[in-house]
């Protein structure tokens, strides 16, 4: 009986491990992502508060749009974290996957009523949205590279 409970228990991790790496080892992305990645994270960031700096709104307009910059960023990376712990296997409460969506798309539905009502150029409103999209995407691939870095350590070990 024994041998049969050890091979139980080795075939459960052997599913465990085939689970979370998807049928194959986890592959580590390349330096040049990475790079481009925390790179667009810092453009989109650094212009986007630029924008906001040299703009004549009022300083709870700025503080406004700074706060949306900040909300939007924490939301897409708590979505990418729920979708990825859930396709590994990793258990995420309804709750907190429902939550983290509904902040997601909060932060853009805020911005853009913030930016059709706000009194700046056409262009400067295109300008905030863009940066506001680059760095919403650029946070997601930051995050998706920092979780397959620390991924592909822990097998590679």
């Amino acid at each position: 009986m024994e041998p049969l409970k050890s091979n139980e228990l080795n075939n459960n991790s052997e599913l465990k491990n085939a689970r979370l790496n998807n049928g194959s080892s986890p592959l580590k992305p390349s330096a040049a992502f990475v790079g481009a990645s925390w790179m667009t994270l810092l453009i989109g960031m650094t212009s986007y508060c630029i924008g906001l700096y040299n703009s004549a709104m009022a300083y709870n307009e700025k503080g406004y749009y700074f706060t949306i910059l900040l909300f939007g960023l924490f939301s897409v990376i708590s979505v990418q974290k729920s979708v990825r712990d859930r396709l590994e296997g990793i258990p995420v409460t309804d709750l907190y996957y429902s939550i983290s969506w509904f902040s997601t798309i909060a932060s853009i539905v805020l911005l853009i009523i913030g930016l059709w009502n706000a009194s700046l150029l056409l262009s400067e409103r295109g300008f905030f949205g863009m940066s506001f999209v680059l760095g919403l995407f650029s946070a997601l691939a930051v995050q998706k590279n920092t979780r397959d870095l620390k991924q592909f350590e822990s097998t590679n070990i």
